[in-house]
């Protein structure tokens, strides 16, 4: 029971997070035959080139690299660049799917990855190099649970205490800005990030997304 006698509800499942996590991971697999340390030997005509999509979009006569804004996004360079993103996704990824439903959220991961690769393709436009990687949609998960979990405890394992999720996810933003590294698409992260800060504003806000819902009130992630 809640403070006011409402019977709680518990969370849902968190189906769709899962699937992602699951579908990932597979594919990496697949994609190595197995090795975890191996190269791209199936899939690898499937990452996203920025100028390949532009050409598409400009001439239209191949509209195939179009396609690999999808597929780029179930893609990974590594063994460390999955983790990552998987560790990001089952930490932030509940949260929003049973703020927003899982219809809803299914639905704005992937507006969530395509305004991420939008973003990262217009930064750079002529750049042929492979774009992959599910962290720009990952991204806007991140944006969005910055509104609607603001105050949320985030526990690093790494360190000996916990901060607040505006803190963590704030700072994580920032470095995307302010350290872009080579290799990384970090505006690709910027652009997903955004992406999930419109999309709660557009929704009507913290407040109205979560109205009701006292079921969502853990202090950890």
């Amino acid at each position: 029971m809640s403070e006011d006698g409402e019977k709680l509800r518990p969370p849902a499942l968190p189906i769709v997070t899962w699937t992602l996590v699951a579908l990932n991971s597979l594919i990496y697999l697949w994609d190595r035959r197995g090795n975890f340390n191996g190269i791209q030997v199936v899939f690898g005509d499937l990452v996203m080139r920025p100028k390949e999509v532009v050409d598409a979009i400009a001439r239209g006569h191949d509209h195939f690299p179009l396609v690999t804004l999808f597929t780029a996004m179930f893609l990974h360079a590594n063994f460390y660049h999955i983790l990552a993103n998987m560790i990001f996704l089952i930490a932030f990824g509940p949260g929003v799917e049973q703020a927003l439903g899982a219809a809803r959220f299914s639905l704005y991961y992937f507006f969530w990855g395509l305004v991420a690769w939008g973003a990262q393709i217009f930064v750079d436009p002529t750049s042929p190099i492979p774009t992959l990687g599910a962290s720009g949609a990952i991204g806007g998960v991140l944006g969005c649970y910055f509104l609607l979990f603001p105050t949320k405890k985030v526990d690093l394992l790494f360190l000996p205490f916990e901060v607040s999720a505006w803190i963590f996810l704030g700072l994580w933003f920032l470095y995307q800005i302010l350290s872009p590294m080579e290799g990384v698409a970090n505006w690709a992260h910027v652009g997903g990030f955004t992406a999930g800060l419109a999309t709660v504003l557009i929704a009507g806000g913290r407040e109205k997304i979560l109205h009701g819902r006292t079921d969502l009130e853990p202090d950890y992630v």
